[in-house]
């Protein structure tokens, strides 16, 4: 029998917590749990003597965050082995770096959830929780997942700025933020959502752009000086406003 839509069930939760563990129980997806739990098994011959995590993996940051942080998915050998986003892998190096350099985390690395890494005014997640194979969901996934992220964005609500990493991030985060059409996907793209929170797109952190210079380190701490900039706009009296 398939499992019941989250959508429905996510109607009573009561915090971030309650979110969380909605989260990490989920098994709607065949193939996503079947993959997530094999790669746990099998695990990749640096990380063999660690325990995988295994499970869908929960958004991770500060509660009162004005910034979000949208990406894809968990990665196999990373927060699927972590349990925590992009950590464990060389993806999540720049990114920690680079939320380190902006004053948004108070270390530049993360490596484990016990690492001591604490994230002030950021929220980091992705719209599918749980590692795809070959880094691709499928429709159907996406969609199962998204109740997840819909509430993510309802539960924090002073967030004002959402920076998505990549075209699939972008492009959920721009229908999270009730976006009538989608706008253009870059690196810099900036749009202002019918609430008034607004949208920047970077390209991904992932090794295929970062080690081809696709994606610089200065290029993407100006994208997190911008978002730092579009939130210093705001009157401190808004930060705990929801829109």
């Amino acid at each position: 029998m398939e499992p019941p839509s989250p959508r429905a069930s996510l109607s009573d939760l009561s915090d971030l917590s309650d979110l969380s563990n909605r989260i990490v129980e989920c098994r709607r997806c065949p193939r996503l749990v079947e993959w997530r739990e094999q790669v746990a098994r099998d695990k990749r011959a640096a990380f063999a003597d660690q325990e995988y995590w295994g499970r869908p993996v929960p958004g991770f940051g500060d509660p009162a965050a004005r910034l979000m942080v949208v990406g894809l998915a968990p990665a196999a050998h990373g927060a699927n082995r972590t349990g925590r986003m992009f950590t464990g892998d060389r993806s999540g190096d720049w990114l920690y770096a680079a939320l380190y350099r902006a004053g948004y985390a108070n270390q530049p690395t993360s490596v484990d959830r016990d690492d001591g890494l604490e994230l002030s005014d950021v929220w980091i997640t992705s719209p599918v929780k749980c590692a795809p194979p070959a880094n691709k969901p499928t429709t159907a996934e996406r969609d199962a997942c998204r109740p997840f992220i819909d509430a993510e964005l309802e539960l924090l609500g002073d967030v004002r700025v959402v920076l998505a990493l990549g075209g699939f991030g972008f492009a959920e985060a721009a229908r999270i933020l009730g976006f009538a059409t989608r706008p253009k996907f870059g690196h810099g793209a900036e749009a202002v959502a019918p609430d008034g929170r607004v949208l920047l797109g970077s390209y991904h952190v992932s090794q295929q752009n970062t080690f081809t210079g696709r994606l610089t380190e200065p290029m993407l701490d100006a994208v997190f000086g911008r978002a730092r900039d579009l939130i210093g706009t705001l009157p401190d009296d808004d930060r705990h406003l929801r829109p």
